[in-house]
């Protein structure tokens, strides 16, 4: 659990806080997207929790202790840590990367390995092909998902991601986007995760936070902020096609009805209705087949769902 009281960051010099009294709550084993216009806080918001910034006023609890009030070296490495840019140390093996905050933390040579192979493994990098590789050698998306391995190495229950995705190609953003969406289902973390892109909050979020000069605006799930903007500003925010970001919430599967379609293009269960539909005007039909006979679903069904 995260708790932000009246959070207020002031910097010298400038008119107005950077953050004005957040208040803002996050559960236990929850991804919330930090999210809003370029200057609005968001970052500031994040780097405060783990002090980087340090705070003007008001009060940051993680897991009920007040942060404040802990030493920010143990701190930071109590808590994970992803950015863009990823940072990994250029002159260290892939492994020696991962195992940064372990050998901090006075792990053993066997702990740290194990340790290490498992992450590998669980970022879906098979260890005894990059185990002993530099980041050099690496895609783009792979240097990413060491940098979520590194960030996990200690088992933190806390991760802060600052636009950890937003340097890579959308091909490979994609990919390891639901590569960590996989392993957030399986590790449960709290999760503080800043991005511009409001398709990905809607993808990430389990709820999104929206702020707009450091006050925070609306903090709901996805599904309710697409359906339910609080103001003229969310509705601008989420955009027109807000109706369309819909789908993107829901599987075909959930639209679907007995029977099949002759020569209707076929899709995986599990396809986002938002892509389905792509696929469906992508091949000038009205009708789509779910893959194994799951049912199919007509063009109708995308409009006539009720949320």
């Amino acid at each position: 659990m995260i708790r932000l009281r009246g959070l207020v960051k002031q910097f010298g010099g400038a008119a107005r806080p950077a953050i004005d009294h957040l208040d803002l709550e996050v559960a236990a084993g929850e991804v919330c997207v930090l999210i809003g216009p370029s200057g609005c806080g968001k970052t500031t918001t994040m780097r405060m929790i783990n002090r980087l910034i340090e705070p003007t006023g008001g009060t940051i609890e993680v897991n009920g202790r007040d942060v404040t009030h802990v030493d920010p070296v143990a701190l930071r490495r109590g808590i994970g840590y992803v950015i863009q840019q990823v940072g990994l140390f250029p002159h260290m093996t892939i492994a020696a990367n991962v195992a940064t905050v372990p050998r901090l933390l006075g792990w053993d040579v066997a702990r740290t390995t194990r340790r290490v192979d498992e992450l590998l493994t669980l970022v879906g990098m098979e260890p005894d092909g990059f185990r002993d590789r530099y980041p050099r050698e690496l895609s783009g998306g792979q240097r990413q998902r060491i940098g979520v391995a590194r960030a996990l190495a200690a088992d933190p229950p806390v991760l802060l991601m600052d636009e950890p995705f937003g340097a890579i190609d959308p091909i490979n953003r994609t990919r390891v986007q639901d590569e960590f969406l996989r392993i957030q289902r399986q590790l449960r973390k709290t999760v503080v995760f800043v991005t511009h892109d409001i398709d990905e909050a809607i993808k990430m979020g389990d709820r999104i936070a929206l702020l707009r000069d450091g006050r925070l605006v609306q903090h709901a799930t996805p599904a309710e902020m697409l359906a339910n903007p609080a103001n003229g500003f969310v509705e601008d925010f989420v955009g027109a096609d807000r109706a369309l970001k819909r789908l993107s919430l829901i599987t075909c599967v959930s639209l679907a009805s007995a029977g099949t379609a002759p020569g209707a293009p076929e899709v995986a269960a599990e396809t986002s209705a938002r892509d389905g539909l792509a696929v469906m005007l992508g091949s000038g039909a009205r009708t789509l087949n779910l893959a194994g006979g799951g049912g199919v679903v007509r063009l109708e069904d995308f409009f006539a769902r009720k949320s």
